[in-house]
């Protein structure tokens, strides 16, 4: 009964996802974090599946930060959100993907609003032409970039070079995934999987040949909250959440964690950071920490991009180890090099936690 019960909950949360044709829009902050995953997704769609994905320089900030941290009124975020939607209609396309999970969350809350007071769209509508002289159509299907590298997990998988495995021992790598909050927290339904099964990156992380563990704050907040980070008096409260996610799977010995929220990997990797300079605690093997990567790094590591063209070396976290665990090769004279391959400057490294 109770598996009959999990089987109807986990159909009510899938998702007709698709195949092609994407408007997409990037995130304000994983431009500054880790460039390089909104890069390799758009390399992986584009030229590794062969897929339309459109995006234009004009598209702005969604507004969702601003407006979660209430310093923006929810009519301003959805004009800004209706300029979006402007755009994409200009350009010809129906099927809207954003790269941020407070993006995705914040589309879903203003169309949803729309449906059940449709008198507010068409005052948005309003606005919208009296500020730029732009009208738009509503997305046909709204998607989050986690979405779509989940249902080309397996195109990914059969065309992959490394896989989530110990080459010395031939196990499985222990992967746990983190879930934004914002991407099945807040509408349920939207999320593959919702919020009690969510499955967009274990998917990925089966299908590339990792195993999944299960530890008690496996949905636990990483830390970020908007206001518990924004306001500087409450980043104690910030950094007291990401410490309590790691104490609970420290147990379990993971070798990676894989996240698709913008914020969840910066603080789950700056905070391994915070927690070992001022707690003296370290997580994962020989103290350096276990590393945290986006789904599109995952992806571009099992397709055997270089580790420094996805941007690796802008980790707090040393990601060598678990380089050297899979025998994905790199060069360490070249972690440091920019684009022109010459040298740029090399970060100081901290007195707790281990760096290469």
């Amino acid at each position: 009964m109770i598996y009959q019960g999990k089987q109807k909950i986990w159909s009510d949360y899938q998702k007709e996802i698709p195949d092609d044709h994407w408007y997409y829009v990037r995130s304000c902050i994983r431009q500054n974090f880790f460039p390089g995953s909104e890069r390799m997704f758009l390399e992986i769609c584009r030229n590794v599946l062969g897929r339309d994905f459109h995006e234009t320089e004009h598209h702005t900030t969604c507004g969702g930060i601003a407006y979660h941290c209430d310093t923006i009124p929810q009519e301003t975020a959805m004009t800004i959100v209706a300029r979006q939607f402007a755009l994409m209609t200009e350009a010809g396309y129906e099927n809207y993907v954003a790269s941020c999970i407070t993006s995705f969350g914040n589309y879903t809350e203003i169309l949803e609003t729309w449906h059940e007071f449709p008198e507010l769209e068409t005052r948005i509508r309003e606005l919208l032409w009296k500020a730029c002289r732009k009208e738009f159509r509503k997305p046909k299907y709204l998607a989050h970039t986690s979405d779509l590298i989940f249902k080309y997990r397996n195109e990914i998988a059969e065309k992959a070079v490394h896989h989530l495995v110990n080459k010395e021992t031939g196990e499985p790598l222990r992967v746990v995934e983190h879930i934004g909050c914002h991407y099945a927290k807040m509408f349920p339904s939207k999320g593959i999987g919702g919020a009690e099964y969510p499955y967009v990156l274990a998917g990925m992380v089966e299908a590339w040949g990792g195993n999944v563990i299960d530890y008690p704050e496996r949905r636990h907040c990483c830390g970020y909250g908007f206001r518990q980070y924004h306001i500087k008096a409450n980043r104690g409260y910030s950094v007291s959440n990401t410490y309590k996610k790691f104490e609970s799977m420290e147990p379990y010995r993971p070798d990676m964690i894989i996240t698709n929220c913008p914020g969840c990997p910066y603080f789950l990797d700056r905070w391994q950071y915070v927690i070992a300079e001022t707690e003296g605690k370290t997580y994962g093997q020989n103290g350096y920490g276990i590393p945290v990567f986006t789904y599109e790094e995952v992806a571009g590591l099992v397709l055997g991009y270089d580790p420094w063209d996805l941007g690796l070396q802008l980790h707090q976290v040393a990601v060598e180890p678990l380089l050297d665990k899979i025998g994905i090769p790199y060069v360490p004279e070249d972690k440091y090099k920019g684009l022109d391959r010459k040298e740029i400057m090399r970060p100081g490294l901290p007195q707790n936690l281990k760096c290469y």
